[in-house]
Parts: C-alpha cells; structure tokens; sequence
C-alpha cells in the first residue's frame, strides 16, 4: 500500500530547535508517523514532550558551538538504539543594515546555521554508515536560499550555502542509501519572523506577494517533513522544496 510508504514507524528522528515552531511541528508529525523523536534545544522542550509524551527525548544543547554533537548522537543511541533521520532546522537571524553589520552578527549566525549543521550531519552521516541501514537528512533552507533579502547578509549567506551543501552531500551520500535534501519555509508565523509580522507595512508587502494570501504555520510544512524522511522519497536527492504559499513562483 502506497501510505504504508509514509510510515515512520521503527525510525528514530533527531531534529534540532525542538521547543517551538516549525522544530515542534515536525517532531510532533514524526510522533504521529510512528517514529521516536530526539529533539535538540538550547531551552527545555517541555511543551513539545508535553505533545507527544515517551515517544520524544530532549537533548539540551547550545547549537552555536560543535562540541555538543558527540553527545547529541550518543544520547540518541544510548534512548532509543539508533539514528534514521535528521532535521537540521535549528537557526538564528540577525538583522542590521549590511552597511554596519557586525562581525560579531555574521559569526554568531554562521556558526548556527552553517558550521554546526556540517558537522552534526557528517556526525550523523558516519552513524547510519555504522549501522549500514542509510537514512534521511533533511535541511531547513529558506526563502533567502534563493532570494537576498534585505538587512539579514550572515542569514542569507547561510541559507544559500545550506541549499548548495544539501547537493553537494547528496551528491557523495546517495551511493550509500543516505538522502540529502530540503525543505525551503516560506513567510511562516515563528518566532524568526515576529518583528516583520509586527511591522504593519512590511507585513502588507509580504502578504500581498504570497497567492496563498497568509502567513505560513508550522502545520504547513509536516507533510513535506515527513514526505522526505520517508521511503515514499528514497528517489529524491538533493532537491530543496519550497513550502511557501506560492511566494517564488510570484
């Protein structure tokens, strides 16, 4: 049966940025599907483990440094015995005119969404070869992926170089059964995007580009969340879909 191909069931998924947001929308889908989630944050989870209960395990960790990422797979064995799946979504954002951005902003937000990305994935990349089994990693890019935006330069930067190294790593991994791609987020209502939201003009000129007429919701991207972690995407290598409302095809 087709639907069968959707099931997460046995799979054990580790998705950073799990207190809020698209990061608690996603593990909550993946509880659903049947998979055990390990969510990563540098707050307690509480309200997500409130959601899905014995099936999700948090990881308290600060993303912005790499020396968290042993820990982060060995817990994941040591709870529920292996790792199927990755959702890098954890991600910060900047904003300051690029005239005077700040070296301390660019680092802060490269470190983040780029470096410590590389290496959990590399990380959980050399588990699935351990286990022989292969596995899904799945990449949160952004608008900004293929758009330059305007006062976010380090998070423009990153989310370009996280689409270009979703194929690269595709590219290397697919031979051995790993599956590399993303997920691009449109304008979504999260806490990234709260100060936009507030401002009443530029909140207009968003909505007025978006066919779909509203703000995204975290609801929005669990099916392609859970489509990619799936067997029913075992062909699909290093794509990034766009979950947006229309906003790129505008």
């Amino acid at each position: 049966m087709i639907l069968d191909k959707f099931s997460l069931k046995g799979k054990v998924a580790i998705v950073t940025g799990s207190n809020t947001g698209l990061g608690q929308g996603i593990c909550r889908a993946y509880a659903e599907a049947g998979a055990k989630v390990i969510g990563v944050s540098r707050r307690p989870s509480t309200e997500t483990k409130e959601l899905i209960g014995d099936a999700f395990h948090n990881v308290i960790a600060d993303l912005s440094s790499t020396e968290v990422i042993p820990s982060i797979i060995e817990q994941a064995i040591e709870k529920f015995g292996r790792v199927d799946i990755l959702v890098n979504n954890a991600g910060i954002i900047k904003r300051q005119d690029s005239i005077e951005f700040s070296e301390e902003n660019w680092d802060s937000v490269l470190n983040v969404n780029l470096k410590t990305v590389f290496f959990l994935t590399q990380a959980v990349a050399q588990q699935f070869l351990k286990q022989g089994t292969g596995g899904k990693i799945i990449n949160i890019a952004s608008m900004l992926s293929y758009q330059g935006g305007i006062r976010v330069p380090s998070y423009t930067a990153s989310k370009s170089a996280i689409k270009g190294v979703t194929m690269t790593l595709a590219n290397e991994w697919a031979k051995y059964g790993i599956n590399v791609n993303g997920i691009a987020p449109g304008y979504m209502a999260t806490n990234n995007t709260a100060q936009l939201r507030s401002d009443e003009d530029r909140s207009a000129d968003i909505l007025s580009r978006i066919p779909a007429g509203r703000w995204g919701t975290p609801a929005d991207l669990e099916g392609a969340a859970v489509f990619l972690a799936s067997d029913a995407s075992d062909y699909v290598n290093g794509f990034t879909i766009a979950v947006d409302g229309g906003w790129l095809a505008r």
